[in-house]
């Protein structure tokens, strides 16, 4: 199989409802090295690619069953599909026609009987467009979580935020200077990786996300930019999960003579806003508010009861029976004019209704 000039091969569907046309266009694009996959109508298009991803799409407008604007109309209503190249291919020279189809999304358009130098030139170019949002993609999700870099991708970056319920954390290693002071610069990055490693798997798998890292801490919302109802008990879980790697972390550190890491964790639930602050050229996915605040106080205040994970009043009313709390009365904190009762949740508790 030789190599497309126009960059590297893709994994194209060429859906069409007359069978020559579907094996010439076929036989074409597999001599420019692409690997080639037929539908009939536009059902089977969509089941086909309910199965399996393709890198692109030509698409036939005029078929029966589901013509080609039903097609594009359901891969626009698909989140998985939307961003998902297509090549209209239409035997009807209309100006008409191409306009409609690039409003509803397609990325261009072909006229029968197709010319072939047409046909490597604008597969290539659609292809290349694909690996640049792909690409721009994965910088997105290396620098935001799979949420934050979604919400980016589909609204665009502006910013400013909105009023949501949701649940804020903050994570904190105990003794880091203490830390800093025993090991090399080069050991404490390695211990800090692993925390993060660790606490990140964690939250994430509870569904919230990780927006902010404070030196040696954290702050995670569960509840934003994707609106969760259990927020509350997502953010418990995922905190006694951290414990419980923690756990395990510092066993593994203990055999072999290494620094072992203990945290506190404070959650409280309410009002926030959220979305993205700073300038148009550097900004970040962040929460503001009294709950960020108070989230903030009780992960410094877990220094003061000596509780790995505190909670306000709030997050404990959004907790099922199977997750155990203990009072601590009310706590004044600074910054705040209120005072606020207290709960710990005591570690050993299997973080169930994970993942």
């Amino acid at each position: 199989m030789t190599s497309p000039r126009n960059g590297p091969p893709g994994d194209l569907l060429v859906v069409d409802d007359n069978r020559v046309n579907r094996l010439l266009l076929g036989r074409a694009l597999e001599q420019l090295g692409h690997t080639v996959t037929f539908a009939e109508n536009g059902r089977e298009a969509l089941a086909t690619l309910a199965k399996r991803p393709v890198d692109l799409v030509l698409l036939d407008i005029e078929m029966p069953e589901m013509d080609g604007y039903q097609v594009l109309a359901a891969l626009a209503a698909d989140p998985r599909l939307r961003d998902l190249p297509v090549v209209m291919m239409s035997s009807v020279e209309e100006v008409d026609s191409v306009a409609r189809c690039i409003e509803m999304g397609a990325e261009d358009y072909l006229f029968k009987p197709v010319n072939p130098v047409l046909l490597r030139a604008r597969v290539g170019a659609s292809l290349e467009k694909k690996r640049l949002r792909d690409q721009q993609r994965e910088l997105f999700r290396k620098f935001a979580t799979a949420e934050v870099a979604e919400e980016l991708l589909t609204t665009g970056v502006t910013l400013g935020g909105k009023q949501v319920e949701a649940s804020v954390m903050f994570s904190d290693i105990r003794g880091f200077t203490r830390i800093t002071e025993a090991l090399s610069p080069a050991e404490t990055i390695e211990l800090l990786n692993s925390y993060y490693t660790l606490t990140f798997d964690a939250i994430g798998g509870h569904g919230g996300i990780v927006n902010q890292m404070l030196g040696d801490g954290l702050m995670a919302i569960f509840g934003a930019p994707l609106p969760r109802p259990d927020h509350r008990e997502r953010a418990v879980r995922a905190a006694l999960e951290m414990l419980e790697l923690m756990g395990g972390f510092n066993q593994d550190q203990a055999r072999r003579g290494g620094m072992e890491i203990q945290i506190g964790i404070g959650i409280a639930s309410g009002s926030l806003v959220a979305g993205f602050t700073g300038t148009q050229q550097r900004m970040t996915y962040t929460g503001v508010g009294d709950t960020v605040n108070l989230a903030a106080h009780l992960e410094a205040h877990t220094k003061v009861l000596g509780r790995p994970i505190l909670i306000d009043e709030n997050t404990r009313a959004g907790l099922g029976e199977s997750i155990r709390v203990e009072s601590h009365g009310l706590a004044q904190f600074k910054t705040r004019s209120q005072a606020t009762i207290i709960y710990s949740v005591p570690a050993g508790q299997p973080p169930a209704g994970a993942r």
